[in-house]
């Protein structure tokens, strides 16, 4: 009997049901404080001091002075020396205020913390910072869009309950004094009868589908179809030494087809036609760096650009050298442009120089000075001609201007945008505009083939935005907020889209190729593949391929836009007198 009642179901139980009164009273046990040293896991009593012992428990704590429930002795231990509560002295075996109460399970508690956090909720108003944790779109992003849209409208039909039709009467007060009143609905004319609704064979009763009408309506209806582009390039090709520099412009694509590349002190031409390579000029000897090459718009003649400030100009047909201006500009020669027979070259000098071809003389017929630093972008608009033709330059100190050949200014005072730094003939007359809005260098420049005077610019790291301007009249029309370095931009030539390469990125994505649908500025499709910035890029002359070039030393092949509809209505028409004759 001894033994049962020592157990620990016996201690426990007496330690649990015993009130202060009895265990005053009650006789003391001969277990010793010593035999006993243990913790009630299932109560949370256990000694205060590890040095101190713990009496059984059914020993009278008041009756020693020795024992670890026996506050009111002075004792060295540090958190266990207090002697009173602050509601008295304390005698009781359990003080919640020192021992922490330990159960058999465990019941989280969660009064002091962020329910927000302990149940993962989402916050409606998305992330505090969105620049920083948006994503690019891509092409399965927006057939996703498209589906979800879908179904929240069906979601919405299903849902909400139908509103009652109203047979174009107008809300009256009743006139019947009595409030409870019964009727035949076929007694009510403004009420529509069963029998008549049921009369119509396109009646809701009749149907076996589990939809409503309007959701019937709205899956049944046609639906926007996506433009699908392959996502995979179909030819890559490796380029040593392709520099990885935003600042140059090493790669152009030629109306004969045929691909140029500058390759450190070389300059290759590939064509696409039978992908043969030949080498079109070695700068090596010299110790000079390839910084820039540009076709002109029709036929086979290249112009480059190099570290040094040497412009050159060879015949692609018979790999020669035909005109060479040794001190084209006292920096590199970071970009060029064609208008014809106009070669402009911009260098890190901050000028851009207009020279003619046709002529052997080293000094431009014009200078333009409209930037502050380094000139890294040049685009001619040739829609007037070579002597109405506009010029673009984007600049490193973040402007963008605007240049015609015959030298007009516009005053500094019209819409404050036209305001150049030219200030003798020397260096030129002033812009025609000049926008500031970008916050980072604008090497991107694309002229719009579709709409005359709109003109689509690209800022660099700290900008990443697509601005589009109307130079007509020097206003900004709309902008776009990429999420990523914008290295370059083209038009396409059978269809009104926009591709832009990128670079750094404050995104997930970087480094891809974006195709944009003007003016909605949405996205068509996102192109990756590239492992480093994609500063290169280049369209066929057909329009349906674009090659970029990367720091990762590849060329990428990507079949970007569809084929460019033929008018066979056009070719076959009666008022063509040209198939006629014989």
């Amino acid at each position: 009997m001894s033994g049962m009642k020592n157990s620990p179901f016996a201690k426990r139980l007496r330690a649990s049901h015993r009130d202060e009164d009895d265990r005053l009273t009650s006789p003391r046990r001969g277990a010793t404080a010593g035999a006993h040293q243990r913790i009630n896991s299932l109560f949370g009593v256990g000694p205060a001091d590890p040095s101190n012992s713990t009496p059984a428990a059914d020993q009278d704590p008041s009756s020693s002075t020795s024992s670890a429930f026996d506050f009111s002795s002075s004792r060295t231990a540090g958190p266990s020396s207090d002697a009173t509560t602050p509601f008295g002295q304390n005698h009781s075996p359990v003080n919640l205020g020192r021992y922490r109460d330990y159960g058999d399970r465990f019941v989280p508690s969660r009064d002091s913390g962020d329910i927000r956090t302990s149940f993962h909720l989402l916050e409606e108003g998305g992330p505090s910072t969105p620049s920083k944790n948006r994503i690019i779109p891509s092409e399965s992003d927006a057939q996703k869009e498209q589906a979800n849209s879908m179904f929240n409208s069906i979601l919405q039909t299903e849902v909400t309950p139908p509103s009652p039709v109203r047979h174009g009467l107008l809300p009256s007060t009743p006139t019947r004094r009595r409030l409870f009143t019964y009727n035949s609905p076929n007694s009510n004319p403004a009420t529509p009868s069963r029998q008549r609704r049921l009369d119509d064979p396109i009646d809701e009763a009749y149907s076996m589908s589990p939809v409503r009408a309007e959701s019937r309506r709205l899956l049944e209806s046609p639906r926007r179809t996506l433009r699908s582009v392959c996502k995979t390039p179909y030819r890559v090709l490796d380029a040593p030494e392709l520099a990885d520099d935003f600042y140059l412009n090493l790669v152009d694509w030629s109306s004969t087809n045929v691909l140029g590349v500058g390759l450190g002190s070389c300059v290759y031409l590939w064509s696409a036609q039978n992908a043969h390579v030949n080498k079109l000029c070695d700068l090596t000897d010299s110790g000079d760096t390839i910084s820039s090459v540009s076709w002109v718009q029709k036929g086979t003649t290249l112009a480059i650009g190099t570290l040094s400030g040497q412009l050159q100009i060879y015949d692609a047909n018979t790999l020669t050298l035909t005109r060479t201006y040794q001190h084209a500009h006292s920096q590199r020669i970071g970009a060029l442009a064609w208008n014809s027979y106009i070669l402009s070259s911009g260098s890190r000098d901050r000028m851009v120089h207009h020279r003619d071809v046709r002529e052997a003389g080293e000094r431009p017929f014009k200078k333009c000075a409209g930037h502050r630093q380094e000139v890294c972008g040049l685009k001619w608009n040739g829609d007037g001609g070579a002597s109405n033709a506009t010029l673009a330059s984007g600049g490193n100190d973040n402007k963008v201007c605007i240049w015609d050949l015959k030298g007009s200014s516009r005053s500094s005072h019209a819409n404050g945008r036209g305001s150049g730094t030219g200030n003798s003939d020397e260096a030129g007359d002033a812009p025609l505009w000049k926008f500031h809005e970008h916050t980072a260098a604008v090497k991107a420049l694309a002229w719009d083939p579709h709409v005359t005077g709109v003109l689509a610019t690209g800022g660099g790291t700290q900008d990443k935005h697509i601005r589009f301007w109307n130079v007509v009249n020097g206003t900004m029309t709309a902008e776009l907020d990429t999420g990523s370095q914008v290295c370059n931009l083209i038009w396409s030539l059978n269809s009104h889209e926009l591709v832009s390469t990128h670079g750094f990125s404050s995104t997930t994505a970087q480094n891809q190729i974006c195709i944009w649908k003007y003016p909605q500025l949405s996205m068509v499709a996102s192109l990756t593949g590239h492992t480093n910035r994609v500063l290169y890029l280049a369209m066929s002359p057909d329009g349906e391929t674009i090659v970029t070039g990367a720091g990762d030393e590849t060329l990428r092949f990507w079949n970007a836009f569809p084929k460019q509809e033929k008018n066979v209505r056009g070719r076959d028409s009666q008022l063509d007198y040209a198939h006629r004759i014989r």
